[in-house]
């Protein structure tokens, strides 16, 4: 049973410094009724997103409380993105929305939990992903915009701060504030969405009298900017001066720069480049992009004897499958033996084709101290290190990047302050 001191603590969750957000409860009865609000996982402009437990069952969700008593219009957009989410759910990347409740003041918005929260802050944790998790977090990114796309549906604010992750890290695409339904063969022509990610016809079509509008192809721009952020940690147009950014974006200006790209393979930098086209009908498609060899990696193209060939004669793993493949001639339907032998072939080809990208060259000590960025495994601690001292996007263009940190010699005045604290040490 409860202390009365551990009831009073939980009975002042919602009467803390928080309380200011949380409405009064005869102005939604309703959502106190079914549902019980905890702490606060974010915070909007005029909204509040709160975890939230369902009284009935016991599960747990996410309400976004939505004020609208600072801005009216906020209903009719509100109720405009309720009916975009319900247009498009049911798909396993798209986020689920559970209930809603509307008062005069407050509308809420029940969505399934996402306990792994933003993209964003995944990738702040951990700098860059891999090949391979980009994949993982790019096909199912493409395969939820895919089925908003069928709905003729364009999103129009795709970015890392607008992707949830759920407890088995899947993608759950949210915020569809900014979406819009589109009649057949209509295009936009108003400016939304995040300087850094905008596609160059969203910008010709706020800056040129006779630009023709945009449509859905300013989605699958943003995942090309998604994608190329995912595996270097760095966006590809940023800078600290927005009207050279979004020149940049007009004119597709961007590089696969070393260090962080020479460790990617060219099918992820063939995908981007056809992603960040700036004509959109020459830019590919959700399908298109989804049909991409980067999506359908080869395991190998080629037969057993090359690969045995590579192998020492002396080798254990060798020998095992010479002796496999003994058996499978004398017993061609043993399906156990098959398996192991087709698990061995399949392991060895893999590890062979990623041997140009997987080689760690031995680290040197005059290597770490003349170029630490340089060498892969320290540019990780560096990355690491630095987004936690400066946030998120620390390389902001070609001439002002993390490398650079390594490059400024010492200025003249310290090294004669420094000098000149050591003689009066010693003195």
């Amino acid at each position: 049973m409860k202390s009365s001191s551990t009831m009073a603590k939980e009975d002042n969750l919602d009467t803390s410094k928080d309380d200011d957000v949380l409405p009064d409860r005869d102005v939604a009865k309703e959502f106190y009724a079914k549902y019980e609000p905890k702490e606060i996982l974010g915070r909007g402009i005029s909204s509040t997103v709160r975890r939230c437990i369902e009284k009935e069952t016991g599960v747990e969700y996410a309400a976004k409380i939505i004020d609208l008593s600072a801005d009216p219009e906020n209903k009719v957009s509100t109720l405009e993105e309720v009916r975009i989410l319900r247009l498009v759910a049911g798909h396993p990347f798209i986020i689920q929305l559970h209930d809603v409740f509307e008062s005069e003041t407050f509308i809420f918005l029940v969505f399934e939990l996402c306990k792994n929260g933003e993209l964003f802050d995944h990738l702040t944790s951990v700098v860059a992903l891999t090949e391979k998790k980009t994949r993982y977090i790019m096909r199912q990114l493409f395969e939820a915009l895919e089925h908003v796309h069928n709905h003729s549906v364009v999103h129009r604010d795709l970015k890392p701060e607008n992707i949830l992750l759920d407890d088995q890290m899947n993608v759950k695409l949210t915020d569809f504030g900014f979406a819009r339904v589109l009649k057949k063969g209509e295009k936009l022509m108003d400016l939304c969405g995040t300087p850094g990610y905008l596609a160059p016809e969203v910008l010709r079509a706020n800056m040129f009298e006779d630009a023709t509008g945009y449509g859905q192809a300013v989605d699958v721009w943003a995942c090309g900017v998604i994608m190329y952020t995912l595996l270097v940690g760095c966006p590809p147009f940023w800078h600290r001066k927005q009207m050279v950014m979004l020149r940049n974006i007009m004119e597709g200006k961007y590089s696969f720069s070393s260090p962080e790209w020479n460790d990617i393979s060219e099918d992820p930098k063939d995908l981007i480049r056809k992603l960040l086209i700036v004509t959109p009908e020459d830019r590919y498609s959700v399908k298109e992009a989804l049909n991409h060899s980067f999506f359908h990696p080869k395991l190998f193209d080629q037969d057993i004897e090359p690969i045995k060939k590579d192998y020492k004669t002396a080798s254990r793993k060798l020998s095992k499958i010479n002796q496999l493949t003994e058996e499978l001639k004398n017993n061609p339907f043993h399906a156990r033996k098959k398996f192991q032998f087709i698990i061995l072939v399949v392991r060895a080809a893999v590890r062979i084709s990623r041997l140009k990208y997987n080689h760690v060259p031995a680290l040197s000590v005059t290597q770490g101290r003349d170029d630490p960025y340089g060498v892969k495994i320290l540019r990780q601690v560096i990355d690491q290190c630095a987004f936690k001292v400066y946030g998120h996007w620390v390389k902001k263009s070609e001439d002002q990047n993390r490398a650079a940190l390594f490059e400024n010699a010492p200025r003249t005045e310290l090294r004669n302050l420094y000098n000149r604290m050591n003689n009066l040490s010693v003195t």
